[in-house]
């Protein structure tokens, strides 16, 4: 197999850099080398950085007009280019091709979202505020930012940074993950064809001291994150304490609370797909099912039934419907907290550890994986797996049921499934989670909403995409003015004017 080179994007056009350090990207099906990843070093940086801020000074005086359109060919091109974006997807992170399709779906519309940005920038006009006085706001954009991006979703998430941020006037710095870079490339050199300016949007790859260099660089004046607790934790302490606006979002541990009185093959059928789909590894998957009552001995049956049904196989394969995990430490990270539940007296209802797929043995497989009887002191608890499997813990009512959820540190996703309404009423009123589902198992907000959790799942006071998006990338500005007549320019007062 030909070991592909995978370059930068800077100012425009694909470069190794001067860096240079690379790092293999493989195929986690296989576990073949399939790229030489160029990593930057310090000179690629400051080169990036200086394209973006010549490129800021030009990109927010340009007519939202012009923005528009370029948003508008922009969204027309990923649109078109959907099954070469999931093919790459899928080559590198391990995913089926229908889920790199839907993560590509969710990206277009906050694109879509973008497109409106006109709307989404009016300020306001306060006329006549004191006599002869009237006052107006707008806001402007922040200047430069940088993203940082996670492996799990290579396309989504860079699109739920970038458009926003360039819609609003901004330049835009990705540092996409090691493991899976190659769709950002394309994604830039749509960018590009859709006519974006040189230096608006570039990708830069590469490990810790990038992204420390991008979190201390004078020149950066924002930061988005995506990706775990501990690193997000650490990209805000540090980018705040060097002047940079911030949004981190961390990790997870998502619940979801199945009632007796819930439809038990339709919750049973969503855990799974939550559980399951994308291998796990995603922010908003649910690992911990919490059965009330008499629901726990039917749901474990039917989830039973549902994992072991799971088409497990490479993602470009028709029918599959999970793929591998990202790397092999990934596969023995899991394959230990899972042990260690066994150990610790859980029940294996279905054992993923040993999982493989004929003819390639070599890829990071892991199978579907359900856990009974998990203990709150249990790993398969208290860690982010980050892998399929689901942990179910047994109580006896919601009211223990919500104290298990909001005693959890992570607060980013949670569901319930039930039939009665003042039962979910309680539930989404008393959780201190961020978004919250009833009877929809992953709730993701759509892109005019804004997506982000609470607690240790979000560093900053900004969720990501839709007007929270937008207010993060941009400044406000009031401005109160007066035009006296000319006969009367010399009358000021030393008191603040208030009639």
């Amino acid at each position: 197999m030909t070991v592909k080179t995978i370059p930068h994007f800077l100012n425009g056009e694909e470069t190794n850099g001067v860096g240079e350090r690379t790092q293999p990207v493989f195929n986690p099906a296989t576990g073949e080398q399939t790229g030489e990843l160029r990593l930057a070093d310090a000179a690629d940086l400051e080169t990036a950085v200086a394209n973006s801020r010549k490129a800021a000074e030009s990109w927010g005086d340009i007519s939202l007009a012009k923005r528009t359109a370029v948003l508008f060919r922009f969204r027309e091109l990923v649109a078109s280019h959907i099954e070469e974006l999931a093919q790459l997807v899928t080559a590198e992170h391990g995913k089926v091709i229908s889920d790199a399709k839907g993560e590509i779906g969710r990206g277009l519309e906050v694109i879509e979202f973008a497109c409106g940005i006109p709307q989404l920038l009016k300020g306001a006009y306060s006329d006549q505020a004191s006599t002869g006085i009237d006052v107006f706001s707008y806001r402007q954009p922040v200047g430069v930012v940088a993203g940082i991006t996670p492996f799990n979703f290579p396309v989504m998430v860079p699109l739920w940074m970038a458009p926003v941020a360039i819609a609003t006037g901004n330049t835009f710095i990705l540092k996409p993950s090691e493991r899976d870079p190659s769709a950002s490339l394309l994604l830039a050199k749509l960018w590009k064809e859709a006519g974006l300016p040189d230096g608006v949007f570039q990708v830069l790859h590469g490990g810790k001291e990038t992204v420390d260099g991008l979190l201390t660089h004078p020149d950066i004046d924002a930061i988005s994150f995506v990706g775990s607790t501990p690193i997000a934790k650490h990209v805000h302490e540090t980018a705040t304490a060097h002047g940079k606006r911030v949004q981190a979002l961390g990790g997870a541990k998502n619940h979801a609370i199945i009632l007796p009185d819930a439809d038990m093959d339709n919750a049973a059928d969503h855990l799974a797909a939550a559980a399951f789909g994308s291998a796990g590894e995603r922010c908003m998957a649910i690992s911990v099912a919490v059965a009330v009552g008499d629901a726990a001995d039917s749901l474990v049956g039917k989830v039973k039934d549902r994992a072991q049904a799971v088409k497990v196989a490479e993602g470009t394969e028709p029918d599959a419907e999970m793929g591998p995990v990202i790397t092999a430490a990934s596969k023995d990270r899991m394959k230990s907290i899972v042990t260690s539940a066994a150990d610790a007296g859980a029940d294996l209802v279905v054992d993923g550890r040993e999982f493989t797929v004929a003819g390639k043995e070599g890829g990071n497989w892991f199978g579907p994986t359900v856990i009974d009887n998990v203990g709150t002191d249990m790993d398969a608890y208290t860690e982010e797996i980050f892998g399929p499997v689901l942990s179910v813990v047994r109580v006896e009512t919601v009211e223990e049921a919500i104290e298990l959820i909001n005693a959890n540190p992570y607060g980013n996703g949670t569901a319930i499934f039930t039939s009665s309404g003042s039962n979910a009423r309680r539930f989404h009123r008393g959780v201190h989670v961020g978004m919250i589902g009833v009877n929809v198992p992953i709730p993701v907000p759509v892109a005019y909403h804004s997506f982000g959790g609470w607690k240790n799942s979000l560093f900053g006071d900004k969720h990501i995409y839709g007007e929270e998006g937008v207010a993060f990338y941009t400044r406000a500005k009031v401005v109160t003015q007066r035009w006296p007549e000319p006969t009367h320019a010399s009358g000021a007062t030393y008191s603040f004017p208030s009639n």
